[in-house]
């Protein structure tokens, strides 16, 4: 059958099993738009007030729900606000599909109104992109488009799409998803056979696992690996959501703010089994010495991350949740009795603990998060902005839930947490949902809380007020002579007010006492279905702790910071 290309990008849509899309409208988007009020009940469309917090908030519902988030962006700046939410994902390898209008094919190249090049644009960032020329390439483009944003390592493809394109009159017939397969080379299975030899033959295995294991969700075959091999674990940021953080075996994070524990376990263990992970800056501190005199297995599904880095033992190189299960499937049941006490020896003795600054009554935000915890039992999906705030929820919040967690990782990008809470709550209806941020990334999106009050979507924004850039603060403490240059922000705006206008519901915490009845309010709020944003006072002198200097040894973090 014929139909307009507008409609043939919603029916492939609805091919691929979307049923939300998130963006902003304009004029080389208006046929897109008219196609969404024809499908208005098979597909939600949430306009947000900026296009980077749509853009935000289809990763965010693609981390938390395991499907592929869209987002539609007019032409020009439209198409150009959406590149730091595009370059977030790419980074974190988060499936995308981002579909931007463009003028007409007759006006291409010739400098017109709110036309750009954001195929040139956005090459470095995006798995693969395309531009439309020829309408009948229209659906198979769509469709190859899903295809390869989530085939091996996942990522987010752009479409860009002239204006007459999407008026075209196009041949259409509904085709079911190219199914994605295992992404194992052969040889994979001597790679395995060795791996298994190596484990058996260690006596302090440690376990590191980063997003991969989300991403591939292969949470439940880690959970059954670790029961198998009876190991410690340490996980990336990235892969804070995938094991249960209450379970003994857990350590704590690895590497610049991760926990002593997991750093000294890491000098002790003589295998290192990484899962998922492409050994970042942050974990690795400094690759001379990290792991050092330590074999080092790398289960990775991107070959480039092998050995790019840091140089590694043994590799295998496909899909880590069918690795897995073949380990458990050929490993024997393990013990490793004394290495797991003396890990647990290690947790109790530098166990995370916040220090007031001032006095016993201060708001410290261990006791915020911890007590946030409590009350979700930890099974809340936590998003995060970048920043202290965005290590102490990686410290204090244990996550028992796979898909729980969406922080920026690669990119560390300021005012992705907004949108992201918008998505992963619009995608996951029935989990409560609560962004933690700090107020200088608060800023970069608190227009969003329109957002929040137009669509009624019920999130918890926790914002820690300190009136500073707190972790740019903590870095010109340690190592610029105390030379505070602009991240004093002191902005004057009462956040209180900001809800109200907004309308949205506010609740302030300026003092310990208050911490656990607040948060029961904020909590009683979003199960009614209203949105609230909870202000909470701190001490603009609490600091990130453990912290490993640049270039410093990951088991040498500074672990007190004395204010003066």
């Amino acid at each position: 059958m014929q139909l307009n290309g507008s409609d043939v990008i919603i029916e492939c849509l609805l091919e691929h099993g979307v049923d939300t899309v998130f963006g902003y409208p304009g004029g080389a988007v208006l046929n897109i738009y008219d196609a969404l009020y024809k499908y208005q009940d098979k597909i939600k469309h949430i306009i947000t007030a900026h296009e980077q917090a749509a853009c935000h908030a289809a990763d965010g519902y693609s981390r938390t729900t395991g499907r592929t988030g869209v987002v539609i962006a007019t032409s020009g700046p439209g198409a150009t606000n959406l590149v730091t939410g595009i370059a977030t994902a790419y980074m974190d390898s988060i499936p995308m599909v981002a579909i931007t209008g463009n003028v007409t094919r007759s006006l291409l190249g010739l400098d017109s109104f709110q036309e750009v090049d954001i195929c040139g644009i956005t090459m470095p960032i995006t798995k693969h992109n395309y531009i439309v020329k020829d309408p009948a390439k229209l659906p198979d483009i769509i469709r190859e488009a899903f295809y390869i944003a989530n085939e091996g390592r996942k990522g987010p493809v752009l479409i860009d799409i002239p204006k007459d394109i999407t008026a075209a009159m196009i041949d259409y017939e509904k085709q079911e998803p190219k199914q994605i397969v295992n992404h194992n080379p052969e040889g994979i299975a001597e790679e395995i056979a060795e791996a298994v030899e190596l484990i058996k033959a260690s006596e302090r295995p440690l376990v590191y696992a980063g997003g991969g294991v989300v991403s591939c969700n292969a949470a439940d075959e880690m959970a059954e690996f670790i029961d198998k091999i009876n190991a410690p674990v340490s996980l990336s940021l990235m892969g804070q959501c995938a094991f249960d953080n209450t379970r003994e075996e857990y350590l704590g994070m690895l590497g610049m703010h991760g926990t002593k524990t997991s750093a000294l376990a890491l000098n002790s263990c003589d295998l290192l089994i990484v899962l998922g992970s492409r050994f970042s800056d942050r974990v690795l501190c400094n690759p001379n010495t990290f792991a050092r005199g330590t074999k080092i297995i790398h289960i990775e599904i991107d070959p480039a991350e092998i050995g790019k880095n840091i140089d590694v033992y043994h590799h295998i190189t496909g899909d880590l949740e069918y690795i897995l299960a073949e380990l458990v499937r050929l490993l024997p049941e393990m013990k490793h009795t004394e290495w797991l006490a003396q890990t647990s020896e290690w947790k109790k003795l530098y166990a995370l603990k916040m220090v007031p600054v001032e006095s016993d009554e201060e708001v410290l935000p261990q006791d915020v998060i911890e007590e946030l915890d409590r009350l979700t039992n930890g099974e809340a999906i936590i998003s995060t902005e970048v920043g202290q705030h965005q290590m102490w929820a990686a410290q204090f919040y244990n996550f028992r839930k796979e898909r729980s967690f969406a922080s920026s990782g690669g990119l560390g990008t300021m005012g992705y947490g907004f949108g992201a809470a918008m998505g992963s709550k619009v995608g996951n209806p029935d989990r409560r949902v609560i962004n933690i941020a700090g107020d200088g990334s608060f800023f970069m999106n608190c227009n969003e809380l329109s957002s929040l009050a137009k669509h009624e979507i019920p999130i918890m924004e926790l914002v820690f007020e300190n009136d500073v850039l707190g972790m740019v603060r903590q870095w010109q403490r340690l190592f610029y002579g105390k030379r505070f240059s602009q991240t004093d922000i002191e902005r004057g705006t009462d956040l209180m007010k900001l809800a109200e206008a907004f309308g949205v519901e506010g609740i302030r915490i300026t003092k310990k006492s208050e911490i656990k009845e607040a948060l029961q309010k904020a909590i009683a709020f979003i199960d009614a279905g209203k949105p609230v944003l909870v202000d909470v006072i701190i001490n603009k002198d609490i600091n990130v702790l453990p912290m490993v200097p640049a270039g410093a040894d990951v088991s040498e973090p500074i672990m007190e910071i004395k204010i003066d």
